[in-house]
């Protein structure tokens, strides 16, 4: 199993740690365009693997596609990162042109590879791969939801006072500051609801910091975070390369439903081997459905300006 991640950053380094680290994969491709760069980061990881038990082989390249040849998955973090005051949106005009040059090269040389983006805006960034590509919808996978899932657990076991174990929880909708749709009304404690250990207002206060647990972030670090995005990927990756058939929120091309057409935006998948298995349909509620066309027509916007 040969993943390939492009952009040797914080996210791009931390999704090779943690693939690595998990011992599934055989090799692992670090590209960036800075010279030297991924090498180095490659090198700093390499030195971990007798500390860390892992034998994944990580290789850092400068530019060089045709080491990224036969990869099973390619990750996409490259682009600018969110700084604070920014919205994911106002990356756009940047990072497309960089997504679209990558993801090209990318399939050029693993026409068979399952492609995830990371790079913000990632629901219009994923929508962008489908329309310049001619890969198949199941092999284009956009991360945000299980991101954002993992940061409305982190919440709900805050305000729960109880160990992340004990808590589930889904986001869906776009990956954004606004466009978010927490499930406050399926979220459980150990099969238990939610709703019967905290309060209305609570969980109000839980569903807004989980919209704008990016922005946070990025006003706390002064870019954007890493260690859990850099997760969630490896979550990904691992159920797709271990045929796990595991279900993430994840952003994907809708056709009907949720009763969407030709938008990427987040809704429960199960990933396999093939990339994307199924797309789940969950019954929302009044309040769910509104807020899903809400987000959407948000996401609209910004493929509008593509």
């Amino acid at each position: 199993m040969k993943v390939t991640v492009v952009g040797a950053g914080a996210v791009g380094a931390s999704c090779a740690e943690y693939i690595a680290i998990k011992n599934f994969a055989s090799e692992v491709v670090l590209l960036d365009i800075k010279e030297g760069f991924a090498e180095g980061k490659a090198m700093d990881l390499m030195q971990t693997a007798s500390l860390n038990g892992f034998d994944t082989k990580i290789t850092g390249v400068t530019n060089d596609y045709s080491k990224t040849a036969e990869s099973d998955i390619c990750v996409i973090t490259s682009g600018i990162p969110r700084k604070p005051g920014m919205t994911r949106e106002e990356l756009i005009g940047i990072n497309a042109g960089i997504v679209k040059d990558v993801s090209s090269n990318l399939i050029k040389n693993s026409p068979n590879t399952i492609i995830i983006v990371v790079s913000n805006p990632m629901d219009t960034m994923a929508y962008l791969v489908h329309k310049s590509t001619d890969l198949p919808k199941h092999r284009i996978i956009g991360m945000g939801g299980a991101l954002d899932s993992a940061r409305f657990k982190y919440r709900l076991a805050e305000a729960l006072e109880a160990p992340i174990s004990d808590v589930d929880g889904m986001v869906i909708g776009g990956h954004s500051d606004t466009g978010m749709v927490p499930l406050t009304r399926l979220a459980t404690r150990n099969s238990v609801p939610v709703t019967e250990f905290l309060s209305e207002e609570r969980l109000g206060q839980v569903m807004e910091d989980t919209k704008v647990g990016g922005a946070t972030l990025t006003k706390l670090l002064g870019t954007s975070a890493w260690y859990a995005p850099g997760a969630a990927v490896s979550a990904l990756v691992q159920a797709i390369a271990c045929d796990q058939k595991k279900m993430f929120p994840c952003s994907v091309l809708l056709e009907g439903e949720y009763g969407l057409n030709d938008i990427c935006i987040g809704a429960p998948v199960i990933l396999g081997r093939n990339g994307i298995e199924k797309i789940v349909e969950i019954e929302l509620n009044d309040a769910e459905k509104a807020h899903m066309q809400e987000s959407a027509e948000g996401v609209r916007k910004t493929n509008d300006l593509l």
